[in-house]
This record gives C-alpha cells, structure tokens and sequence, in this order.
C-alpha cells in the first residue's frame, strides 16, 4: 500500500485538559477508526506540540490514505468534515470544523 492522501487535522485544548484528550484519541478515537477496517486506510499519526501558547496545547493528526475515494470511505461525501467525537470535543477547546486534504507527491529517501 502506498499513501497518496493526507487528511490533515488541528485541534487545541488546555494544558489541563490536554492528557485527557491524548488519551482519548489513543484510547478511543484511532482505535475506533482502525476497528473500521477501511479500505485504503494506510495509518496515522496523532501529534502533541511541546510549545504551549495562551494556555492551550495543539494537537495534529494525519491520517494516510491511498486515494481520496478512501477518505470518501470513511467520511461519506462531506469529507472534508472534521471527524471529532463528543468525548473528544468535551475536552477540546477549538478545533478545525474541517480536515485538509493534501495529495503527497514524492516521498524522500
């Protein structure tokens, strides 16, 4: 399998709060995603800046994908849409209503 989507995703939340949501993605987000078995699925990072500014922590996520039809897969045909559960949007204090899409066009080495 080799990506060629990236779904790009940023999301902030409080000092306090920002163990909460890392759990929350590792412990429910991701794996629910990955039970999905979705095709074209390649895999993920989830990201936690060590910079904090105004109190908040950012996080960033970025899921592979073979092609667009994939993240179609995944998201329906709104797939810009950000995908936030309520656990998670319970602890986060903004974040992107939409994801962004960039097609990879090399890969170095």
């Amino acid at each position: 399998m080799r990506a060629t989507v990236a779904r790009i995703w940023h999301g902030r939340t409080t000092v306090e709060n920002a163990d909460a949501y890392q759990a929350i993605a590792e412990g429910e987000v991701f794996p629910a995603i990955l039970e999905r078995e979705i095709a074209g699925l390649v895999g993920a990072y989830l990201m936690r800046s060590n910079v904090v500014e105004n109190g908040e922590v950012e996080f960033t996520t970025i899921i592979w994908f073979e092609s667009l039809d994939n993240v179609k897969d995944f998201m329906g045909e709104d797939y810009r849409q950000a995908h936030v559960p309520e656990s998670a949007r319970a602890v986060l204090k903004h974040f992107d209503s939409e994801a962004e899409h960039l097609h990879i066009l090399n890969r170095f080495p």
